[in-house]
Order: C-alpha cells, then sequence, then structure tokens
C-alpha cells in the first residue's frame, strides 16, 4: 500500500481553508533543493581545487516539494516527520536563514529561533555573557536585556551557575537558558526545533506554560518534536512532511495517527 497515492495532497485544501488576513505564515509553491558532493573532501582546500577543475559532481536532494502552508497567528503548529523529512529547512525559512528556490514565503513579525542546541551562544563565555550575546542576535537591545536578565536567570532556574562558562552546563540547563532568552518578551512567533526534549518533566510543564501563555497575546509557535505525546498535548494542528511533500495537515491526534500508521509498515 502506498501512502502517498491514498492521501490526498492537502495543498490546495490548506490554501482555502485558512485566510490570509489570519496567518502568521505563508507558503505558496515553496521548494528548496541542496545540492550534495558526490565524493568526500577531506579539506576545503581540496574541494575548491577539484571543483575548479570539474572534477566534483553533485547529486540534488529535494528537502521541500511545492509546499503550501498557511499557519493561523496565534496557534500552536506542530511539524512532524521522520529525519530528512525536511521540517529543519521549514523551520529554516521561517527563521529567515535562507531562502526557497522557488515558490513564495512570507512571515508576519519577529521570529525568536531555536533551531539547535547551543545556536547563538560561546562555550567559553559565561552564562552571563551569552545571554546578552544571545539577546543581541534575536534582536534584543542592552537596555532591554539589562531589563529581562533577572527574569531570565530566575526563569532558566541558573542563579548559581549564570557566572560559570558554558562549557560546564548541561544539555538542559543549555536549553533552560536558550528558551528563556529567546521568551525573555513575547515574540511574534517562537520556532521551537527539539530543545525542550533535553530538559526535565517540570522544566518542559513551565515552557509549555509560557508558550500558552503567549498565545493569549497573539503569538505564534512552531514546533517541532520526534515526542508524539508532547505535539499532541501542545498543539492547536499538525502538518506531517515526509521526503519534502506535505502530506496532511489537521487535527493532531488525527494526523499523529496516519503518521504513526504510516512509519510502522
Amino acid at each position: 500500500m502506498n501512502l502517498h497515492t491514498e492521501l490526498n495532497p492537502v495543498h490546495v485544501d490548506n490554501r482555502r481553508t485558512i485566510d490570509d488576513s489570519h496567518a502568521a505564515v505563508i507558503l505558496e509553491d515553496v521548494t528548496v533543493r541542496y545540492r550534495i558532493p558526490r565524493e568526500r573532501f577531506r579539506t576545503f582546500k581540496e574541494f575548491a581545487i577539484k571543483k575548479v577543475q570539474g572534477k566534483v559532481h553533485f547529486d540534488e536532494l529535494l528537502a521541500l516539494d511545492k509546499v503550501n502552508l498557511k499557519i493561523n497567528k496565534g496557534e500552536v503548529f506542530g511539524l512532524i516527520g521522520a529525519n530528512g523529512a525536511g521540517k529543519t529547512t521549514l523551520l529554516r525559512l521561517v527563521a529567515r536563514i535562507m531562502m526557497p528556490i522557488e515558490g513564495r514565503i512570507i512571515v508576519k513579525g519577529r521570529v525568536a529561533p531555536l533551531l539547535a542546541m547551543g545556536a547563538g551562544f560561546h562555550p567559553e563565555l559565561t552564562g552571563r555573557e551569552n545571554v546578552y550575546l544571545n539577546g543581541a542576535l534575536l534582536g534584543y537591545t542592552r537596555h532591554e536585556i539589562d531589563d529581562y536578565f533577572l527574569s531570565i536567570v530566575k526563569f532558566a532556574e541558573l542563579e548559581e551557575f549564570i557566572d560559570a562558562p558554558l562549557r560546564t552546563y548541561s544539555s538542559g540547563m543549555l536549553a533552560r537558558l536558550g528558551f528563556a532568552v529567546a521568551t525573555a518578551k513575547v515574540p511574534d512567533i517562537l520556532i521551537l526545533d527539539e530543545v525542550l526534549s533535553v530538559g526535565d518533566i517540570a522544566f518542559q510543564e513551565k515552557s509549555g506554560d509560557r508558550i500558552k501563555d503567549f498565545q493569549n497575546y497573539g503569538a505564534t509557535t512552531i514546533y517541532v518534536s520526534h515526542n508524539m505525546e508532547s505535539v499532541e498535548k501542545m498543539c492547536d494542528r499538525v502538518a506531517w512532511l515526509d521526503h519534502g511533500k506535505l502530506m496532511q495537515v489537521g487535527v493532531p491526534v488525527d494526523i499523529i495517527s496516519l503518521f504513526t500508521e504510516y512509519m510502522s509498515k
């Protein structure tokens, strides 16, 4: 049984069901391709020489294939799919880290991305210094970081460690600090890519409460996790990606059921 052929594409249906004026993110026929060298190179110099000589051969990887998607303002929107499905690529587009080669993406408002563990942090700097560094990367002014600093440290539960080098932090401590900085003030769009999975249960619940509070202010959260229980609990809607294709969008329990059934075959 080929689930790709049995499930109807969601492109047209999804575009009709959401009013553009209520959308925080709009993707229209978005396509992204990566070019990957077939050969392995030990150094960049070796790669550059071979490329000039015309001896580098590439394979193309279709990361996103004509994806149409609209994410509402004020909703917690989940992305699920196996590794390599295109989830992180989609998040990078929303975070304005990259652009599609085809199609159009519209992002309305300030984005606070938490795309990878430790992104925007320097391991040799202290937690305090990294708050200011990461805050600046997120667009906070120095005055704003001064005002938010104590609340960031308290939310991250790092009062005793804030002046220690970041290299001494555990993955959970790093996740708490990253989340606390990114959510020091309400963003228009918050992007979470697996960053809460390394925290303890108590902090996950506290973070979930903050995300729900943000909804009251109209903030949108895009949430990626392999923990289906977490996705079902937190999200209002879920999109399932598979090999760059948007398979289905809908109520979490229904989409998760389709995805898990597909993965079990």
